[in-house]
Parts: C-alpha cells; sequence; structure tokens
C-alpha cells in the first residue's frame, strides 16, 4: 500500500511539473507549433513515455493545461456572484460570459491557438467549445423573443474564436480594452434585436 501511495503521489507531482513546464514554453515561443512534447518532457525533467502516458498526446496535453488554466472561470460560472454567476440576469449574464471568454483567450492566446487549431476535427465539436456554446444557449433561451438561439451562440462565439484573437491582439493592432468595447456592444444589439421573419417568397 505504501508504495503504491508513493507512485500516486509521484504521478502527481509528474503531472504537475508538466503542465508548469508546458505553462511556461507556450508563454514564450511566439507560435504554438514550435512546441514539442519532446520540450516539454526535457523542460518539465521526466521521460517522453511519462508524457505520453499521462496525457495521450499533444492535443491531450493542451486540453489539459488548457482546463487547469480554465478552472477559476468556470467555478464563477458555475457557482460564482453576479455577473458571470447563474443568479445573473440573461441580459447582464450574457455579455459578461463573452467578455470572460475574451479575457480569457487574450490571456492565453498561444495556448488557446494552438488548442484550437490542433486535431483534425472540427473546432465546433472540442469539448470546450460544446461546453461555452451549452453554457450560452442556455441563458439566451431565457430571454423572451429571441429566436434561433444556436446559430446566435455560434455567432457570439465567433468573436472570440482563438485565431480572430490573434489576428486582432497581434503586434497591438486592436487594445485590449476596445477589443472588449466592441464585442461587448456587439453583443448588446444582438440581444436587443427582434426576430427576423425567413423569407419563402420565390422570385
Amino acid at each position: 500500500m505504501p508504495e503504491r501511495h508513493s507512485s500516486r503521489k509521484d504521478a502527481i507531482r509528474n503531472r504537475e511539473a508538466v503542465l508548469a513546464a508546458a505553462d511556461a514554453l507556450f508563454a514564450r515561443n511566439e507560435s504554438p507549433e514550435d512546441v514539442t512534447m519532446a520540450d516539454v518532457a526535457a523542460a518539465a525533467g521526466v521521460g517522453k513515455g511519462t508524457l505520453f502516458r499521462a496525457f495521450g498526446d499533444r492535443a491531450g496535453l493542451l486540453r489539459a493545461l488548457y482546463e487547469a488554466r480554465l478552472e477559476p472561470l468556470r467555478q464563477a460560472v458555475e457557482t460564482g456572484p453576479p455577473p458571470l454567476g447563474p443568479a445573473t440576469p440573461p441580459r447582464v449574464r450574457v455579455p459578461a460570459l463573452l467578455d470572460a471568454v475574451l479575457c480569457f483567450k487574450l490571456d492565453n492566446r498561444r495556448l488557446a491557438l494552438a488548442l484550437e487549431e490542433g486535431g483534425s476535427s472540427s473546432p465546433y465539436q472540442a469539448e470546450h467549445y460544446e461546453r461555452w456554446h451549452s453554457l450560452l444557449r442556455s441563458v439566451l433561451e431565457q430571454i423572451p423573443g429571441l429566436t434561433d438561439g444556436d446559430f446566435t451562440t455560434h455567432a457570439l462565439l465567433a468573436a472570440t474564436r482563438a485565431d480572430l484573437v490573434e489576428h486582432l491582439a497581434g503586434e497591438g493592432r486592436v487594445p485590449r480594452e476596445r477589443m472588449r468595447a466592441q464585442l461587448a456592444n456587439f453583443a448588446t444589439r444582438v440581444l436587443a434585436s427582434g426576430p427576423v421573419e425567413e423569407s419563402t417568397a420565390e422570385e
């Protein structure tokens, strides 16, 4: 039993060392693609086998690091006070949630970009995207008269995509506070607009 307990502690310690090393490497490198599993293993002082056993592959490591950074925000959304928490009126909560996503991606630009660009599947099927989409859609559906919740949610989240954030924020093109204000104005206009009737008229 003591041996098993020691092995578990070693695994936890190795995992924390890997996440810290990956965090530092992504922060230092301009291109996320420059960071390899071998680089992370060397920086963490563990073997590549340990890395692959713990995270599966590079995408698994990216997801784990992303989730670790996201945890405080997730807690604020699930159980925290307004404006992010569940007790917030929906018209206030939607812009606040979008602002939180934008700020998170601005603070984690290279990691977010690496995660959204990595893998062969659609970014819209990624777990972190589906989670935000489900949350925002459920909040939007609490607003009377607002239709097409699924599409509206996709459209709002598109404004926070990592590649767009990187394009706008790169080389100081758009200052952080201006980006936040633009997103808030966009979300407010979407929430204020009434339902649009679909045209079925033939030419």
